[in-house]
């Protein structure tokens, strides 16, 4: 019988076989494996030849989001009869208010790109007196999503073209659009008392506020980024607790990811060889150092949980994360998870990768351990929607209305740009390695999501900070408070693992999901 472990870092699962690794780096490297080679045919020496000895590798930004704009307007001409209605509704019914209209639009879409906290390209505007002239316009094909401004009737087509599309509608921030009385009864319903167009629901309409219009774009990049992605699966990609390849399957159904596995030996390969590199140990010490410096930081010393960590673990992490990078940097994506470490990592390694996969989040990485793929997706989704670290954390009970969330590889990073106070402790299971012990302060606000392991519904929780203890259990400790009474909490658990972020992002995720087919609950609207 397989013995259970509760903890946070589980024993491996088989790693994949060499011939599955080989196959996958044909696919993503372009060329055929070379035995006792790393990554199709390439050495360490190899993969950091060209870079300069001090070079760290950085990830690539997000991709920004192509929105095509396009004013629908109706010119209305008068047949000079009484009583006979010539127009309809609405401000923008002249060549001359039509040219203001687009001026006034230009002008928002410019500011939202000026202030917006995640890519997003604007393509010409296009001014016409119904949607359906431009199905054969390039930039239909280039676009992500269409922006229609609904100052005309001849919008119906947009029900025949299958992409993300906003409305966008005025009552009092310019001329009124017509589009603000008949979206519901005429377009979205067909003049039944149903929704008919399934891709284009009321959470679509946007009256007025440009705020309401950015965050919705902010979604929408997220989710852009975060389907098809390419994730490095150390180990394999895994599930806590769940059977075979079953999660990983489905994840990569609904997501469209590309696993790029790599073998413990490969990696350990890898990683003896960087270890007997001069320059990078160079480095790594040189980085340690550095890092020790930082405000806030310092090495913990013995307490009753945990032996002080050397300077052999702090220094060997720093050549972990240098692989990692380096891996990452060769596959062309910024993902990596690892099955496990405790069994596998250590040895080779002589360190933990806790301290590693905190430094690589706070660059703007998104990486995990434990592989577990019944939470990635909500890690990699709320990673690209915020543009911010997030954190991979085991859940304790909820009572009182309060929770704790622990895990060892936190980032310091949570805002994306202040580092948070850190003690760096050994990791607590193993009393080995360097893991960061990073005290969130009091008052920050956070978005937390459960994830559950059919991969069907996703929950979230807005929460805040109330304590960081130091009890225990993994190292980084976070005691939140969120408003849903504990009991009815406690009965919608699902899943294990949780995903948090910082800052309040629920919407967000809730309007990428819907894209996806997965359900999603607020648990702030429970009560």
């Amino acid at each position: 019988m397989e013995k259970i472990q509760c903890h946070c870092c589980p024993q491996p699962k088989p790693t994949v076989s060499e011939s599955v690794f080989r196959l996958n780096r044909r696919t993503f490297m372009g060329a055929s494996a070379v035995a006792g080679s790393v990554l199709g045919g390439l050495s360490w020496n190899a993969v950091v030849a060209g870079a300069a000895s001090e070079d760290i590798p950085m990830p690539a930004p997000r991709v920004p989001l192509v929105v095509k704009p396009i004013l629908v307007y109706d010119l209305p001409v008068s047949n000079n009869q009484i009583g006979w209605s010539w127009r309809g509704w609405g401000g923008v019914q002249t060549p001359e208010v039509a040219r203001e209209e687009v001026a006034r639009i230009t002008a928002e879409l410019n500011g939202i790109k000026k202030t917006a906290d995640f890519p997003v390209e604007f393509l010409e505007l296009a001014a016409v007196h119904n949607i359906d002239s431009l199905r054969d316009h390039p930039d239909m094909a280039k676009a992500d999503l269409l922006l229609v401004y609904g100052a005309g009737w001849g919008i119906d087509s947009l029900k025949d073209i299958e992409k993300d599309v906003i409305i966008f509608q005025r009552w009092n921030s310019g001329p009124v659009y017509v589009q603000y009385e008949i979206v519901s009864p005429y377009f979205m319903r067909q003049r039944t008392d149903s929704l008919r167009i399934p891709h284009i629901l009321p959470e679509d309409i946007v009256t007025d506020c440009l705020d309401e219009l950015a965050w919705r774009l902010r979604a929408l990049c997220g989710l852009k980024n975060a389907k098809n992605s390419k994730i490095i699966t150390i180990g394999g990609a895994g599930a806590w607790f769940q059977p075979g390849s079953v999660v990983p399957d489905r994840a990569k159904d609904i997501w469209g990811y590309e696993y790029l596995d790599i073998s413990y030996e490969e990696l350990e390969k890898l990683t003896k060889a960087a270890m007997a590199d001069s320059a990078t140990m160079a480095q790594a010490k040189a980085r340690a150092e550095a890092y020790l410096k930082l405000p806030g930081t310092k090495i913990e010393p013995d307490t009753p949980f945990s032996t002080q960590p050397t300077m052999e673990f702090i220094v060997n992490c720093f050549m972990l994360d240098k692989v990692f990078r380096q891996i990452m940097k060769e596959a062309g994506c910024r993902n990596l998870t690892i099955h496990g470490c405790m069994t596998t990592i250590m040895p080779v390694a002589k360190t933990a990768a806790c301290l590693s996969l905190t430094t690589l989040n706070d660059d703007d990485y998104l990486v995990f351990c434990e592989s577990d793929f019944v939470v990635v997706p909500a890690g990699i989704l709320l990673g690209n929607i915020t543009g911010k670290p997030v954190f991979l954390c085991n859940p304790c009970f909820p009572h009182k209305q309060m929770m704790t969330f622990a895990h060892c590889t936190a980032p310091r990073k949570m805002d994306g740009k202040n580092l948070e106070p850190t003690r760096i402790v050994t990791h607590f299971e193993s009393d080995y390695g360097a893991a960061p012990k990073i005290d969130y302060p009091s008052g920050m606000k956070l978005t937390a999501i459960s994830t559950d392991f059919a991969s069907k519904k996703w929950v979230g929780l807005d929460c805040e900070v109330i304590g960081a203890p130091h009890k225990p259990i993994c190292t980084t400790q976070i005691d939140v408070t969120y408003k849903v009474p504990s009991k009815v909490f406690a009965n919608r658990l699902h899943g294990f693992h949780w995903m948090l972020g910082h800052g309040d992002y629920l919407k967000e995720v809730g309007y990428a999901l819907r894209r996806v087919g997965i359900e999603w609950e607020n648990f702030d609207d429970i009560r």
